[in-house]
């Protein structure tokens, strides 16, 4: 509500600013401020612009900072699901950061529907059923599949995989709640052995239930993408060899045309020779589709 202070700010003559105004109220064809002995108020029409402007304006500011800052330094915006990031992607960074200090990265966890656009995100990491994204380039990068997990003093005690019928199951609602079925009396069915004891404590997130198992609390139908890093330290492993593949993948999803900008597609070639470290933890494994004996 100044008209000096607004030509210091955008550096004009005051008398430039009184014809800037003019100029508008005449486009406009009505008057935007009421003209008071030493002060200036908006006028109803003035408000009505006030509310429309000043949000615009600032998203015009915050875009211009946003690629300044990029211009000055590469800069990676990354989600993956809460899960995905505590017990795959986090753990990994370090080597990413050490191969790569000229970008700088930022990692959100989050399962939240997103527009890559609107939320300012670059790479998205997602687990869910094949489907076109119009507008997105897709990538899968890894094919999912569970097998039961537990500590290796644990798996010691066991002859077979009927012996998993006397251990403490730990269920997970998130992967029970995937198309087909993927459940404890699913690999059951898989390995021959019946349907499985309903007992055992549920957890509605997989990484709580994997860090379950790591204490040793019981076992755990483990998906591979969240269990590679704990099979690779030996905190857990995977005794036998029936495995049911999914047909929900984990995928990485950029903005059609953005996958090879630099930092872009330097994040995807490392995920990809991440996860094919993590493709030997399938050898030796017999693969059953959880399709074929959901429900069975």
């Amino acid at each position: 509500m100044s008209f000096s202070k607004a030509a210091e700010e955008l550096n004009v003559t005051p008398a430039a600013l009184s014809y800037q105004i003019k100029s508008l109220e005449d486009h406009l064809g009505a008057p935007l401020f009421r003209r008071l002995n030493r002060a200036v108020e908006l006028t109803e029409a003035g408000e009505m612009l006030a509310a429309g402007v000043g949000p615009a304006f600032a998203a015009l500011q915050n875009s211009w900072r946003e690629v300044r800052r990029r211009a000055d330094s590469p800069l990676l915006v990354v989600t993956a699901g809460p899960a995905i990031t505590a017990k795959w992607l986090a753990p990994n960074l370090y080597t990413f950061a050490a191969a790569h200090p000229e970008i700088d990265l930022r990692l959100t966890a989050s399962l939240n529907l997103l527009d890559l656009d609107r939320d300012g995100i670059d790479v998205a990491i997602r687990f869910g059923p094949v489907r076109q994204m119009p507008g997105s380039y897709v990538q899968p990068i890894i094919d999912e599949w569970v097998t039961p997990m537990m500590r290796p003093d644990l798996a010691a005690s066991l002859n077979g995989p009927e012996d998993l019928r006397d251990m403490m199951l730990l269920h997970q609602e998130d992967i029970s709640r995937i198309e087909p079925d993927v459940s404890w009396s699913t690999w059951f069915r898989a390995a021959g052995l019946g349907d499985a004891p309903p007992v055992g404590p549920r957890f509605s997130q997989s990484d709580h239930a994997i860090d379950a198992a790591i204490l040793g609390g019981g076992v755990v139908l483990g998906r591979i993408s969240l269990t590679a890093n704990d099979l690779k330290a030996g905190r857990l492993v995977a005794p036998f060899p029936t495995a049911l593949s999914l047909q929900s993948q984990t995928r990485l999803v950029c903005r059609e045309g953005k996958q090879d900008t630099p930092s872009i597609r330097t994040f995807i070639d490392w995920i990809v020779e991440l996860t094919q470290i993590d493709q030997a933890f399938a050898e030796n494994r017999t693969f059953v589709a959880a399709s074929d004996v959901a429900g069975r």
